[in-house]
Formats: C-alpha cells, sequence, structure tokens
C-alpha cells in the first residue's frame, strides 16, 4: 500500500473525528445502552472506549513531541478496561461531552505534531512511531463511528481507507490460506503467503468497502461472497485482531 502523506492522513482523521461527532450527535439517550453493531459492545461501552484510545492517542503525540515515551494505558489493560465500564455508566449527555472532548484532544493533538516529528517513537504497540499512532486513530475513529450505526456508514469508508485496512489487516489471513480479494470495479489484490502444501487459495468478492468491514469483523453492508477451486465456500475464518492490546476491540 502507498503510505498517504502526513497532510494527507492528518486530514483524513480530522474528517474522521467530524463523522464520529456527526454520529454520536444522531444517538438519542435511550439508545447509549442499547448493543452496538459490535458484539458483546453496547454503545455507551463503545463511546467509553473511543473516549479512552483518543485521549490515549493524543497523550503517546504529546510526550513524543518532547522526545519522551510513556505507557499507553495509565494501569494497562486493566485499567483500559475498568475506565469502560465506569465511563459507560456516567448519564449518556456526560458521556457524550466526554467523547467529544476526547475527540477535540486528539485532533489537537495531530494539528501540533512538529514538523519532521512523525518518526518519532512512542510506547503504542511496544515500539511504535507517531505516524502508527496516527494510523490508529484513523482505524479507531472511523470503524468505531460507524459501529455506532447511526450516520456513518461503511459506504462513507474511502478508498485510502479500505486500502489501509487491507494492508493493516493482511495479519489476519491464517498461514494456511491466501485471498485473493475482488473488489467490485476495483483491481484484485492478494493478501498471504504463497500457498504451501495442503494451504486454500479463496476468491473473495463484494465492495472494497465491504470486504475491508469483513477483514475488521464487521458485518458487511452487502454480499462478500467466497470461493475455492471455483465452488462457493464459506468465507474463511481469520486471526484475532493483530493489535498489541489483545482485548481491545
Amino acid at each position: 500500500m502507498t503510505q498517504p502523506t502526513t497532510t494527507s492522513l492528518a486530514a483524513a482523521v480530522h474528517d474522521a473525528t467530524a463523522q464520529a461527532r456527526t454520529a454520536l450527535g444522531a444517538l438519542a439517550s435511550g439508545d447509549f445502552a442499547a448493543p452496538s453493531s459490535l458484539p458483546g459492545w453496547s454503545n455507551a461501552q463503545l463511546l467509553a472506549h473511543l473516549d479512552g484510545v483518543s485521549r490515549a492517542l493524543a497523550r503517546q503525540l504529546a510526550y513524543a513531541a518532547r522526545g519522551e515515551r510513556i505507557g499507553f494505558y495509565d494501569g494497562g489493560v486493566d485499567g483500559r478496561n475498568e475506565r469502560i465500564e465506569l465511563g459507560a455508566l456516567q448519564q449518556p449527555a456526560a458521556l457524550a461531552a466526554q467523547v467529544r472532548q476526547g475527540l477535540d484532544l486528539l485532533d489537537e493533538a495531530i494539528t501540533d505534531i512538529p514538523a519532521g516529528g512523525w518518526d518519532a517513537a512512542t510506547s503504542f504497540r511496544g515500539e511504535g512511531t507517531v505516524t502508527d499512532c496516527v494510523l490508529a486513530a484513523w482505524r479507531e475513529v472511523l470503524i468505531h463511528a460507524t459501529d455506532l450505526g447511526t450516520t456513518a456508514t461503511l459506504a462513507d469508508w474511502p478508498t485510502e481507507f479500505s486500502a489501509h485496512l487491507f494492508d493493516f489487516l493482511s495479519l489476519r489471513v491464517p498461514s494456511d490460506a491466501r485471498l485473493l480479494l475482488q473488489p467490485t470495479g476495483r483491481p484484485p489484490l492478494t493478501l498471504g503467503d504463497t500457498l504451501g502444501e495442503g494451504a486454500t487459495g479463496y476468491v473473495v468478492t463484494g465492495m472494497e468497502f465491504d470486504l475491508a468491514a469483513w477483514l475488521a469483523g464487521r458485518e458487511p453492508s452487502g454480499p462478500v461472497r467466497a470461493t475455492a477451486s471455483a465452488d462457493s465456500v464459506d468465507l474463511p475464518e481469520l486471526l484475532p485482531w493483530p493489535s498489541g492490546l489483545a482485548t481491545a476491540p
């Protein structure tokens, strides 16, 4: 995948945070306790996570600008999970205000990245860079805005975002499989290692954003179909999300 420029990446995250604010604003108070489209998560839990990860990423960028590194979450994964559960118990108006503030902090931190600072070291996934953090912000904000099921849809995912997910989520392809993705109206691309003995090759077709959604563990908005040896088959099982935080959605 061609890496987006720092300018285009920053603009893409700012656009994603704007979509998240709109999606949040369309959520009725009574919907906060309802299930989100992310299995096992309520909308309130999802929003508490979005707030937490926005603030964590903003903190990574702020420390990196000073040439320092800090843990991603205070208290590690346990601390993260506790804050999600506590945050989800807030009244809807208070939680919504907190999420908007977290998104504002993330936007400000990205705007404040100094010239030449995109390769600075952070603690993201152990030894990540500022660029890695901003890419993570793009994924977290845009995917979770869609998870709310209000105004943001898979069809809003730009081609560049789907291309990034194909690259980032290629780690979910099992070692004994290879996927030939055939997005409607787009060039095909292959994910996975060269086929070895006993491995299976799949051709997976669908709209570009639906293929990216399937790789991201989300329900596609339209048909996504797989064939193997020219026969229709079930979609292959994917490996877990490639994250240093095993419990992260």
